[in-house]
């Protein structure tokens, strides 16, 4: 199976791991994710103003390139993906703003590329069942905490992904792996999102509800499909915050399923967390010839 892929701006650079351990998984499971040639930011926020039709712009240049690729992309990052997702929804049903943009870039857009999240092509194509039986480490008696925040469910009636409210796609796919998910009341809550860059003492606060709440009830770690929630929730555990060097670990799915799928340890992309992941494998570590992450 072949799919367009478009990594974004986040998994090219501070959140390589993610797209490093995500190609990997990939690759393993026998799909092939074709990286868009070209490919140009998506914009990262979706516009308020629906009369904003600029701000567009950038997120249908995407689409685009992913219709003379096949029609179908795909991507790790849930802010691509919310992005993405809400733009093609919202061109399919507003004919006058996609004909002024084609008409501002030049570059023709049909408005009927499908977007999914790479999460989609696993429960939906490959199926949870298909996914766990290519598990060759499970990673039983490792507790692991969902973390979806908000742009990978919300609004539900663009980007219906999951249930806003009970979601199990995440779940679904730690449970295949082995692992025991606990559920948790932040697990949709928001993590202060870009406010980190404006406001950073707000995601900070928020971050400790959502850690602390995840370790009220047993999470060894959290896991998550957003960067920007794995960076707001993993740096306020920095040593420099907590001497003593607790935390609990803010992992991607794709780097967990890595580790279950019986990958080299440089394919699970662990390096760059400020809260080291690698002590909840240590029964799990690769082979003597990986080279080390």
């Amino acid at each position: 199976m072949a799919v367009a892929y478009f990594p974004g701006c986040t998994l090219s650079t501070k959140a390589s791991g993610y797209d490093r351990s995500g190609r990997a998984v990939a690759q393993a499971l026998g799909m092939t994710l074709e990286e868009l040639p070209e490919w140009q930011c998506c914009g990262a926020t979706f516009p308020l103003s629906i009369d904003n039709s600029m701000a567009l712009i950038a997120p249908t240049r995407v689409l685009a390139q992913a219709q003379q690729a096949g029609e179908h992309v795909t991507t790790l990052c849930a802010i691509c993906f919310h992005v993405l997702r809400r733009t093609q929804n919202f061109l399919s049903h507003q004919p006058e703003v996609l004909e002024r943009i084609n008409w501002f870039t030049e570059e023709p857009y049909l408005g009927a590329t499908r977007v999914s999240h790479f999460l989609e092509l696993l429960r939906d194509e490959l199926t949870w069942e298909g996914l766990s039986q290519q598990v060759k480490r499970p990673l039983t008696g490792l507790k692991v905490a969902p973390y979806y925040g908000c742009l990978l469910l919300r609004p539900p009636t663009e980007i219906g992904l999951d249930d806003p409210d009970e979601p199990t796609i995440l779940h679904d796919c730690l449970a295949a792996a082995g692992c025991e998910v606990i559920s948790f009341p932040y697990q949709s809550e928001c993590c202060g999102s870009y406010l980190a860059v404006s406001k950073p003492d707000l995601p900070e606060k928020l971050a400790g509800d959502i850690l602390a709440s995840a370790g009220r009830h047993g999470a060894q770690a959290l896991v998550t499909a957003c960067p920007l929630c794995q960076f707001n929730l993993d740096y306020p555990q920095r040593a420099e915050a907590h001497p003593a060097g607790k935390g609990i670990p803010v992992l991607y799915f794709t780097q967990l399923l890595a580790v279950a799928l019986g990958l080299e340890q440089e394919a699970w992309g662990m390096d760059g967390h400020y809260v080291d992941p690698l002590p909840l494998f240590s029964s799990q570590a690769a082979p003597a010839s990986a080279s080390p992450a």
